[in-house]
């Protein structure tokens, strides 16, 4: 696998430019980052020029034009087109966002720049690999846990407690914020990160959960929980506006309450 981070490793050079549209054309340009494991290559910027008057509106569109109509080999993840499943999260012009939800028009101008979000092994082009992350998320036992039997129908809350849980049920693990973290970068190997400490409040808060005390045990460790410095940049880079390093606060609150 290619290790890739922000800024782009020296290593990384130019690649293809591809044919550019008509003349008369409202044309814009992009440099993505390609790589392919099955080559003996470095990795390269390769540039693609898009006739905007005959692409969809936001960046996913433009990355589904070049895989169907300029170069079928380039990869990446996609899948809802509306920002649910967070499958095309990726580094725009400096910014982890979701190519779903960034229109075009938004970007700078002359050319942008769309690289694999940061500091996370390449598995192909744009596609980074999830393994550790993934690991992180199931590590905080992401589900319901009572040693109450089951109710006829379902678990009640009452209007406020559910109120506790907005901000934190909208994630979709698209993993943006957790991969803008410097934190993050320098001790994923121990740090959970914004994302899956944001999850991990999210059971914490809710009052159908019996599991309190061993969720905050396996958090009160000095680098699970306590490498946020709260930089914010997780905050700054959510697509869906949540705000993770709330998350980690409270969670930290809830141990010094602890005791």
């Amino acid at each position: 696998m290619s290790e890739f981070t922000l800024p782009a490793n020296s290593k990384v050079g130019n690649g293809k430019r591809w044919p550019t549209p008509n003349n008369g054309a409202r044309v814009k340009s992009f440099r993505i980052y390609r790589w392919d494991p099955d080559k003996q290559a470095n990795p390269t910027l390769d540039t693609y020029e898009i006739d905007l008057d005959h692409c969809g509106p936001m960046v996913l569109d433009a990355l589904v034009k070049i895989n169907d109509q300029i170069d079928p080999s380039l990869s990446y993840r996609r899948s809802c087109r509306e920002g649910v499943c967070g499958s095309c999260a990726m580094n725009i012009d400096g910014h982890n966002t979701l190519a779903c939800l960034t229109p075009i028009d938004s970007l700078k101008t002359g050319t942008s720049r769309i690289t694999p979000l940061p500091h996370l092994p390449v598995l192909k082009d744009l596609i980074p690999d999830l393994t550790g992350l993934y690991a992180q998320y199931a590590l905080i036992e992401p589900w319901l846990q009572s040693d109450q039997p089951p109710p006829d129908r379902e678990r009640r809350q009452s209007p406020e407690e559910r109120a506790k849980l907005d901000g934190m049920w909208e994630c979709i693990l698209c993993f943006c914020c957790s991969t803008s973290c410097p934190s993050y970068w320098w001790n994923q190997d121990k740090y959970l990160g914004p994302s899956i400490l944001l999850q991990s409040y999210r059971w914490l808060a809710d009052s159908r959960d019996q599991a309190t005390g061993e969720r905050l045990d396996r958090l009160e460790d000095p680098f699970r929980l306590y490498r946020c410095h709260t930089i914010m940049n997780c905050t700054k880079t959510c697509p869906k506006g949540l705000n993770p390093a709330r998350a980690i606060g409270n969670t930290k609150h809830m141990i010094s309450e602890r005791g």
